[in-house]
Protein backbone atom coordinates (compact mmCIF):
# COMPACT_ATOMS: atom_id res chain seq x y z
CA UNK A 1 0.00 0.00 0.00
CA UNK A 2 1.55 3.50 -0.97
CA UNK A 3 0.84 6.15 1.38
CA UNK A 4 0.42 9.67 -0.20
CA UNK A 5 -0.38 11.65 3.18
CA UNK A 6 1.14 10.88 6.53
CA UNK A 7 -0.04 12.64 9.17
CA UNK A 8 2.73 12.50 12.46
CA UNK A 9 1.36 14.59 15.78
CA UNK A 10 4.61 15.04 17.71
CA UNK A 11 4.97 16.34 21.08
CA UNK A 12 8.30 16.73 22.63
CA UNK A 13 8.73 13.03 23.76
CA UNK A 14 11.21 9.95 22.04
CA UNK A 15 8.49 8.21 20.74
CA UNK A 16 7.37 11.41 18.68
CA UNK A 17 11.26 11.28 17.44
CA UNK A 18 10.35 7.10 16.42
CA UNK A 19 7.47 8.26 14.71
CA UNK A 20 9.16 10.99 12.48
CA UNK A 21 11.98 8.71 11.79
CA UNK A 22 9.69 5.30 10.36
CA UNK A 23 7.34 8.47 8.60
CA UNK A 24 10.14 9.49 6.78
CA UNK A 25 11.08 6.03 5.01
CA UNK A 26 7.48 5.53 4.43
CA UNK A 27 7.37 8.78 2.61
CA UNK A 28 11.05 8.34 0.74
CA UNK A 29 9.89 4.47 -0.45
CA UNK A 30 6.21 5.93 -1.43
CA UNK A 31 6.91 9.54 -2.52
CA UNK A 32 4.54 10.90 -0.34
CA UNK A 33 4.13 14.11 1.99
CA UNK A 34 4.01 13.68 5.82
CA UNK A 35 1.71 16.44 7.54
CA UNK A 36 3.74 16.72 11.41
CA UNK A 37 1.18 18.69 13.96
CA UNK A 38 1.57 19.55 17.28
CA UNK A 39 -1.48 20.41 19.59
CA UNK A 40 -0.78 22.73 22.36
CA UNK A 41 -2.77 22.78 25.49
CA UNK A 42 -6.42 24.76 25.09
CA UNK A 43 -5.50 28.36 26.10
CA UNK A 44 -8.59 29.49 28.83
CA UNK A 45 -10.57 32.61 27.23
CA UNK A 46 -11.75 33.78 30.91
CA UNK A 47 -7.72 35.06 31.21
CA UNK A 48 -9.13 37.92 30.17
CA UNK A 49 -5.86 40.64 27.77
CA UNK A 50 -3.36 41.16 27.89
CA UNK A 51 -2.60 37.45 29.49
CA UNK A 52 -4.49 35.35 27.02
CA UNK A 53 -2.74 37.23 24.30
CA UNK A 54 0.52 36.21 26.36
CA UNK A 55 -0.78 33.06 26.79
CA UNK A 56 -1.73 32.15 23.02
CA UNK A 57 1.90 33.55 22.26
CA UNK A 58 3.73 31.50 24.68
CA UNK A 59 2.30 28.20 23.51
CA UNK A 60 2.86 28.78 19.72
CA UNK A 61 6.16 29.71 20.91
CA UNK A 62 6.55 26.46 22.48
CA UNK A 63 4.65 24.54 19.31
CA UNK A 64 7.42 25.93 16.96
CA UNK A 65 10.18 25.34 19.30
CA UNK A 66 8.77 21.60 19.49
CA UNK A 67 8.09 21.59 15.54
CA UNK A 68 11.62 23.04 14.43
CA UNK A 69 13.29 20.19 16.52
CA UNK A 70 11.18 17.48 14.98
CA UNK A 71 11.13 18.22 11.94
CA UNK A 72 14.90 19.34 11.13
CA UNK A 73 15.80 15.79 10.01
CA UNK A 74 13.13 15.69 7.60
CA UNK A 75 14.61 19.07 6.12
CA UNK A 76 18.01 17.94 5.87
CA UNK A 77 16.97 15.20 3.91
CA UNK A 78 14.83 16.85 1.54
CA UNK A 79 11.52 15.09 2.58
CA UNK A 80 8.59 16.73 1.18
CA UNK A 81 6.22 17.85 5.04
CA UNK A 82 4.28 20.29 5.91
CA UNK A 83 4.07 21.75 9.24
CA UNK A 84 0.74 22.49 11.45
CA UNK A 85 0.40 23.76 14.80
CA UNK A 86 -3.86 23.49 16.57
CA UNK A 87 -4.64 24.25 20.05
CA UNK A 88 -7.31 22.18 21.92
CA UNK A 89 -8.05 18.65 22.75
CA UNK A 90 -5.34 16.50 21.16
CA UNK A 91 -7.14 13.76 20.12
CA UNK A 92 -9.60 15.40 18.42
CA UNK A 93 -7.64 17.77 16.90
CA UNK A 94 -5.68 14.94 15.31
CA UNK A 95 -8.77 13.39 14.25
CA UNK A 96 -9.73 16.73 12.16
CA UNK A 97 -6.89 16.99 10.86
CA UNK A 98 -6.43 13.36 8.95
CA UNK A 99 -9.58 14.13 7.97
CA UNK A 100 -9.59 17.74 6.81
CA UNK A 101 -6.03 16.65 4.97
CA UNK A 102 -7.32 13.84 3.67
CA UNK A 103 -4.38 11.41 5.40
CA UNK A 104 -3.99 7.85 4.35
CA UNK A 105 -1.97 6.81 7.36
CA UNK A 106 -1.66 8.36 11.39
CA UNK A 107 1.77 7.29 12.88
CA UNK A 108 2.47 8.74 16.56
CA UNK A 109 4.31 7.91 19.61
CA UNK A 110 2.96 4.95 21.65
CA UNK A 111 3.32 6.94 24.61
CA UNK A 112 3.82 10.89 24.57
CA UNK A 113 4.10 13.70 27.62
CA UNK A 114 0.83 13.81 29.31
CA UNK A 115 -0.39 13.70 32.54
CA UNK A 116 -1.07 9.94 33.01
CA UNK A 117 2.57 8.88 32.83
CA UNK A 118 2.38 5.16 33.66
CA UNK A 119 -0.01 3.76 30.95
CA UNK A 120 0.99 1.20 28.65
CA UNK A 121 -0.41 3.11 25.73
CA UNK A 122 -0.87 6.86 25.84
CA UNK A 123 -4.12 8.11 26.41
CA UNK A 124 -4.68 10.19 23.29
CA UNK A 125 -2.71 7.28 21.46
CA UNK A 126 -6.02 5.29 22.67
CA UNK A 127 -8.51 7.76 21.63
CA UNK A 128 -7.07 8.20 18.06
CA UNK A 129 -6.89 4.56 17.94
CA UNK A 130 -10.62 3.93 18.34
CA UNK A 131 -12.03 7.29 16.63
CA UNK A 132 -9.98 7.56 13.47
CA UNK A 133 -11.60 6.65 10.20
CA UNK A 134 -7.61 5.69 8.79
CA UNK A 135 -5.20 3.35 9.84
CA UNK A 136 -3.29 4.28 12.78
CA UNK A 137 0.61 3.02 13.38
CA UNK A 138 1.87 3.41 16.77
CA UNK A 139 5.19 3.49 16.98
CA UNK A 140 7.61 2.79 20.09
Amino acid sequence: MIFKKILIPVDDSKHSENAISYGASLAEMSGGKLIVLHCHRPVPTGLGEPNFQKAIDNATRESYAILEQKTAFLKDKNINHEEKIIGGSTAKAIKTVADTEKCDLIIMGSKGKSDLEGLVIGSVTHKVLHTAEIPVLVIK
